[in-house]
């Protein structure tokens, strides 16, 4: 169904914030999933948003959010900004009665995540959040071997994930918006690290207590080195340890099982690797040329009720607020 309740054969989307993130990892998903249409974007500089609609083969470019979630012919948005401005551009768009696809993290902390799914329930709306890995073929392997008791019964995970200081985050005239806590709710942790807890949630549930210690060690505005300790619901354990101010680079994750474990990486496409009692198992999955097409996919056809909703503003939420608890706020 669209937004507005009329049988529909196509999702029409509008983009807010069409930059860098949309060029190749979301944007082209939402002309080539079945059953989706791109049929507007926005940008605050007109200039850059018409040049993206050209580019792109888009109808039509706003300057104005308003402007473009009043659009008739936009049924539902995506919403593609900084998390700094993902909570007054959803409640527009909650307000206007559309459904909304928000990047990640859903907002700079939980309390704003909350009000924006009250919103969104309170309308009857759906809100959904990119934590695209959820529904990567690659995450999908780990998540269906799980099911399978491929390593028995899962008893603990960790994670690590290291990596140099990137140059922009030293840029003499400022870091940029990632590690500016105003834009993005905090640093790279918070960027990249929130994909991690979002991925332990959907293979494990919800966290029932967490402990964490941030530190910035470079002298940024925001935590470089991060380590936490979580319980879930279920009794399942993990530790994770992230450094961005690091002099290498290792992205690893293991979960342990009473007959075996599973050792991954989460931003690179290395082969996913089984260990059990049948040896050594590796599944290469190379990433999809557009890594939130699946994901979009799936909201797409949750709008056009033939799927269930893999990544909800309700499960984005949860993961702010482990975030909120491990940086101690």
């Amino acid at each position: 169904m669209t937004a507005n309740g009329n049988p529909a054969l196509k999702i029409r989307w509008g983009i807010l914030g069409c930059g860098e993130v949309t060029e190749v990892k979301s944007g082209p998903g939402f002309q080539k999933a079945a059953g989706a249409e791109l049929v507007a974007v926005m940008r605050r500089n007109g200039e850059l948003a018409a040049d993206y609609a050209r580019r792109h083969g888009i109808a039509r470019s706003y300057d104005d959010a308003a402007r473009l979630i009043a659009d008739p012919e936009v049924d539902a948005v995506y919403v593609a900004t900084p998390p700094g401005a993902h909570l007054p551009l959803a409640l527009l768009c909650a307000e206007a009665g559309k459904p909304c696809y928000v990047e990640k993290p859903l907002s700079l902390n939980h309390a704003q995540s909350l009000q924006m799914v009250e919103a969104f329930s309170a309308r009857g709306v759906p809100l959904f959040s990119a934590y695209y890995r959820r529904a990567m073929p690659r995450f999908q392997k780990i998540q269906a071997l799980l099911a399978s008791g491929a390593i028995g019964a899962p008893r603990y995970a960790n994670l690590q994930l290291h990596q140099p200081i990137p140059a922009e985050d030293l840029d003499p005239d400022g870091p940029g918006w990632r590690v500016n806590p105003a834009l993005s709710g905090g640093g790279r942790f918070v960027d990249m690290g929130s994909h991690q807890l979002d991925f332990f949630d959907y293979l494990f549930g919800p966290v029932k207590d967490v402990h964490g210690f941030a530190a910035s060690h470079a002298g940024l505005p925001a935590e470089d080195t991060v380590s936490a300790v979580l319980r879930f619901e279920n009794g399942i354990s993990a530790s994770a340890s992230w450094c961005f101010a690091a002099g290498d680079r290792l992205d690893r994750c293991e979960i342990v099982g009473d007959a075996g474990r599973i050792v991954f990486a989460t931003f690179d496409d290395s082969p996913v690797r089984l260990f059990n009692t049948e040896g050594e198992q590796a599944f290469a999955i190379p990433n999809p040329a557009h890594v939130q097409q699946p994901l979009i996919q799936n909201v797409t056809d949750c709008l056009l009720g033939r799927a269930e909703a893999l990544s909800t503003g309700a499960s984005a939420a949860r993961t702010d607020a482990v975030i909120d608890r491990i940086l101690g706020r």
